[in-house]
């Protein structure tokens, strides 16, 4: 391909003449005076020439400002995903909950009941009441007269076997006599030896009569005797179910019950689960209904099997005798079983699913991590935990249920706890 060359042409003649430069298309320019307010008068469609490099430019600015846009907005998703995760950390509270002296007890319910409750009744012949001598509630010692049964057919009967028995003495007395005397005579021959047999057992069967007797008369007294009820033991009448001229069989309901030297305990029924750290004197305190005071006693005895149908087993607190303490009513009793000093956390703090009792714990990172707790119990100032805390730790009190193990939380500021102080009184204006 073939090139023509340019010829360079300067004018420098005068002062002010414009210059040329001549190529394959020469184009002429003159110089245009600024102030003459003309456009320049060119040739050959230079006007057109200058549109197209501005159309140019227009072009180039145009694509140089698409470019910066799409940069812009190419960056702006990363500094939005920032912000949206700056913005996502959950803000949890934490508290440090250290070591609270608490004590661990096994609470449960039950009634007042005599310890050695007895009934008392008849195991004689049946009768019409015709005495009473106790109400409920009194003292009573051992052989007191409680009751009287009708001994107007069992009297005579006494009576007579009584006279039966000193008549059928006096024979035997005599009996004995005569084998006396036949046998003081019998070496003279005043007494054949079939004479001196006859007299002895004739004594021996008197004799035997006499015990008969006897035992008939011991008999009806003892009958005579079961018509007087009477108290077994020393202790106090609970119930009386004896009324005059009520009809006492043996067999029957009970005429009275007795608590056997006074003596009252709690029976209760306890959690299968508890019953594995009880043992038997255990200090206990027991409270009735209508009291705020607790009776002090100690466990006397626990169950040894479980209901399978409530997992329940039983319990007996030995108490003081108290007149307050009356059996039938209600009580709530309380053991001790442990006194440590234990770290006490908000229930909001203590969760639990199917792997067990847990707590997120605030790490030096501020990062949650799942702790593992055992609950001791619970008191009025929230859950006490057992094991698995020392007390030191930054503990979640909230939101625990939306965070994960190993999640970046944010920290709440601890409110300020400065006691509140009235703002000063305003300046008087002294001014007139």
């Amino acid at each position: 391909m073939g090139a023509n060359p340019e010829h360079k042409v300067e004018h420098s003649g005068g002062h002010g003449e414009p210059i040329a430069w001549i190529s394959r298309e020469h184009v002429s320019i003159e110089r245009i005076p600024v102030d003459s307010g003309q456009a320049p008068a060119t040739d050959d469609g230079s006007p057109s020439r200058v549109k197209w490099t501005l159309g140019v430019l227009a072009i180039v600015v145009a694509v140089a400002v698409a470019a910066a846009v799409w940069m812009s907005r190419a960056s702006a998703p990363s500094a939005t995903t920032t912000l949206a995760n700056e913005q996502s950390i959950p803000l949890v509270s934490v508290t440090s909950p250290g070591v609270t002296a608490v004590t661990s007890n096994v609470t449960f319910t039950g009634a007042i009941s005599a310890r050695y409750d007895m009934p008392i009744g008849i195991d004689g012949d049946a009768g019409r009441i015709v005495g009473i001598y106790v109400e409920a509630g009194e003292h009573v010692k051992k052989g007191q007269l409680l009751a009287k049964l009708d001994d107007s057919v069992l009297i005579p009967q006494v009576n007579r076997l009584a006279a039966s028995l000193e008549q059928t003495r006096a024979q035997a007395a005599l009996s004995a006599a005569e084998y006396r005397r036949a046998q003081a005579v019998a070496p003279a021959g005043a007494l054949s030896a079939e004479d001196v047999e006859k007299r002895r057992a004739t004594q021996i069967t008197d004799e035997a009569t006499v015990k008969v007797a006897a035992a008939q008369l011991a008999e009806y007294e003892a009958r005579l005797n079961r018509t007087h009820v009477v108290a077994p033991v020393d202790g106090t009448v609970l119930m009386r179910k004896a009324e005059v001229g009520q009809i006492a069989s043996s067999g029957g309901d009970a005429l009275f019950r007795i608590a056997s030297g006074g003596e009252v305990e709690m029976r209760g029924q306890i959690a299968e689960q508890d019953l594995a750290v009880l043992k038997t004197g255990q200090p206990a305190a027991v409270y009735i209904t209508g009291l705020s005071r607790p009776f002090e006693g100690r466990v006397r005895l626990l169950g040894v099997i479980v209901d399978p149908n409530t997992r329940l087993g039983e319990i007996r607190i030995a108490l003081k005798p108290d007149p307050a303490l009356r059996p039938g009513a209600f009580a709530r009793g309380s053991v001790i079983v442990d006194k440590a000093e234990r770290p006490v956390l908000p229930q909001t703090a203590v969760m639990s699913d199917s792997q067990g009792t847990y707590v997120y714990v605030i790490n030096g990172d501020s990062h949650v991590e799942r702790r593992a707790v055992t609950v001791g119990g619970t008191i009025e100032a929230g859950v006490i935990v057992s094991a698995g805390l020392t007390g030191s730790e930054r503990v979640v009190t909230t939101a625990g249920g939306f965070l994960r193990n190993g999640e970046r939380v944010t920290v709440t500021p601890a409110v300020s706890s400065a006691p509140y102080s009235e703002p000063p009184p305003p300046a008087k204006d002294t001014h007139s």
